[in-house]
C-alpha cells in the first residue's frame, strides 16, 4: 500500500463541489455577484433542480434541498474552526470594503507564523456554509519530509510519472 503514497489515486486536480441549498436561485446570486463564479450549462439528464457554477478553476453544484421548507440546517455563528473553502485574493483590505458594503458579516484573523502573516476573512453563504478569503500566499507551504518550499497558489504537488520508452516501428 506503500508504493504510491504521494498521490495513490493518481489525481490531478479539484473538479467541484457540490452544496445543498434552500434556494438555488439565492445561492446562485451569490457565487454568481458575491465569489464571481459563472453559471455554465447542467446536463439535461439531471432531474432535479439545480445549478452549476465555474471560477477560479473548479466547479460549484447547487443542488435544491428536497425539504426547502423544513430549511437547511444553517450555521449562524461563524467559526473559522468550522468546514469551509478558502479563496486567495489579491487585496484583503478591498475584500473587507465590499463585504462591507454589500452586509454581509464577516470576522478576521490573523495567523503568524516565523514572522510571516495571514490575514483571513470568514463569512457565510445564505446557507450558512463557511467561506475563507485569505492573502495565504504569504505563507509558505513546507512539506513536512522538507523537499520543497513554495507558496499555496504556486505549489503544484504532482509528481513526474514515469516515462515510457518510445518505441520505433
Amino acid at each position: 500500500m506503500k508504493d504510491n503514497i504521494e498521490n495513490p489515486l493518481r489525481l490531478s486536480s479539484l473538479n467541484h463541489i457540490s452544496l445543498v441549498v434552500e434556494s438555488v436561485e439565492e445561492s446562485t446570486y451569490f457565487y454568481q455577484n458575491v465569489l464571481g463564479f459563472v453559471p455554465v450549462r447542467r446536463p439535461g439528464s439531471l432531474k432535479f433542480d439545480g445549478s452549476w457554477l465555474f471560477g477560479h478553476g473548479f466547479g460549484i453544484h447547487l443542488l435544491q434541498s428536497e425539504n426547502p421548507q423544513n430549511g437547511v440546517s444553517k450555521k449562524t455563528h461563524i467559526n473559522p474552526k468550522d468546514n469551509h473553502i478558502s479563496f486567495q485574493c489579491e487585496n484583503m483590505e478591498m475584500v473587507e470594503k465590499k463585504l462591507t458594503e454589500m452586509g454581509i458579516e464577516w470576522v478576521k484573523q490573523r495567523v503568524e507564523e516565523g514572522g510571516i502573516f495571514v490575514d483571513q476573512l470568514f463569512f457565510h453563504d445564505p446557507d450558512g456554509f463557511m467561506i475563507e478569503i485569505c492573502n495565504c500566499d504569504n505563507m509558505p507551504v513546507i512539506p513536512l519530509n522538507g523537499e520543497m518550499v513554495r507558496s499555496c497558489s504556486r505549489l503544484n504537488l504532482q509528481r513526474p510519472q514515469p516515462q515510457l520508452p518510445i518505441l520505433n516501428s
